[in-house]
């Protein structure tokens, strides 16, 4: 498996407000064996913090985590109470971003936070071979302490108000959201009912900042239209077969269009969590310097390989070279020389990529001022 598989999952016409627009997403019948709930996390002090083994701490803002439940039975209803204020919610007990609950056969994790720590933990370790060029900190603690920016959704303008206004389809098990036709996210559950309660949770997730620059600067986007020739319907028969040819021709046209680079991208899939015939999966994009669009995310998928739920996080242009960059620098063993070399530029321009990717503090002092230098008489 190196694409989305969304098997199953039929567009319907998108619904738009403002510069957002959500593409609903229905099945004709629910991922059997998998029911997705709610948990809150609320009250206390301080911020989120979740311990991941060996003495590292993964601190984020998290407004609720996802309960997956295989028991066949779907008991278990949503949790509601999330606060969004000026008070942090408590933090999470979990020893781990995904955890099982003892003795039952229910998984818990934090929605998207999987998918950032694989993004945040990629070469995390920093330099393998002591080169003189990298700091002592580097080798000694790698890239700790790794943040990167991301916005709450409540925090996008327009998107609250337009989860509040859009219609729920009957079977809607997902959606894809625009803001100024730009791919932000897709969210995909098993049962339409799971959909239903967790939908308003869409304002909480977190989102890029590309995304954020465009609803604030991009224009209100044009609506799904579409006209039919009057002389060639005359019952409602031929009406309803116009119209239905009318929703293939725009699926079709999202599919092969606005969702390419989602669907179409091959990712490195990490296995998390094996839960009965599912598994649970955060993979990453190739990292590719072509100006496409890429996502992170986490995806648990059926023994065929179906999709029975998926969340997706669209990185901005800086957070794919830096990628890009960390990438090549480990293939070529954290050398600069060999990595100028495989990039095709100078030593100095590796330094320079370095500098602008936020990682120059990993640098030894006399490497910069080389690059410097090497600038200054070029």
């Amino acid at each position: 498996m190196t694409r989305i598989d969304l098997t199953g999952l039929d567009v319907r016409p998108a619904q738009v407000w403002g510069g957002v627009r959500l593409v609903p997403l229905v099945r004709d019948e629910p991922v059997a064996g998998l029911r997705l709930h709610r948990q809150v996390y609320e009250g206390g002090d301080g911020p989120d913090a979740v311990e991941v083994g060996d003495g590292t701490t993964y601190t984020s803002y998290i407004p609720h985590g996802f309960v997956a439940d295989w028991s066949g039975t779907g008991a278990q209803a949503a949790s509601y109470g999330t606060r969004l204020g000026a008070e942090p919610p408590a933090a999470v007990p979990l020893r781990r971003l995904a955890r099982r609950r003892q003795g039952e056969p229910r998984l818990r994790f934090l929605p998207l936070h999987l998918a950032l720590e694989g993004y945040l933990a990629l070469h995390f370790g920093g330099p393998s071979v002591v080169w003189d060029e990298w700091s002592r900190d580097a080798v000694r603690r790698g890239l700790s302490p790794r943040a990167e920016a991301a916005y709450a959704g409540w925090q996008v303008p327009g998107l609250a108000e337009a989860l509040r206004v859009f219609e729920i389809h009957p079977g809607q098990c997902g959606m894809m959201l625009y803001v100024s036709d730009a791919l932000a996210a897709a969210f995909v559950v098993p049962h339409p009912d799971d959909y239903r309660l967790l939908h308003p949770t869409l304002v909480e997730d977190l989102f890029g900042e590309l995304v954020h620059q465009y609803t604030h600067y991009g224009a209100p986007v044009a609506d799904f239209t579409t006209s039919l020739e009057s002389g060639a319907v005359h019952s409602l028969t031929q009406l309803r077969a116009a119209a239905r040819a009318q929703e293939r021709a725009w699926a079709e046209a999202h599919d092969g269009l606005m969702a390419r680079d989602l669907l179409q991208t091959p990712y490195a899939y990490e296995r998390v969590y094996r839960m009965g015939g599912f598994r649970l999966f955060r993979f990453l994009p190739p990292f590719l310097r072509s100006g496409q669009e890429q996502h992170i995310g986490e995806l648990i998928s059926d023994h065929r390989g179906r999709t029975a739920y998926l969340k997706t996080f669209r990185l901005s242009e800086n957070q794919i070279r830096r990628g890009y960059l960390l990438r090549r620098l480990a293939d070529c063993d954290w050398h600069l020389g060999r990595t100028a070399e495989a990039l095709g530029t100078s030593y100095a321009e590796v330094v320079a990529r370095i500098e602008r990717a936020g990682l120059g503090s990993l640098l030894n002092a006399h490497v910069v001022a080389r690059r410097l230098r090497d600038t200054a008489e070029t």
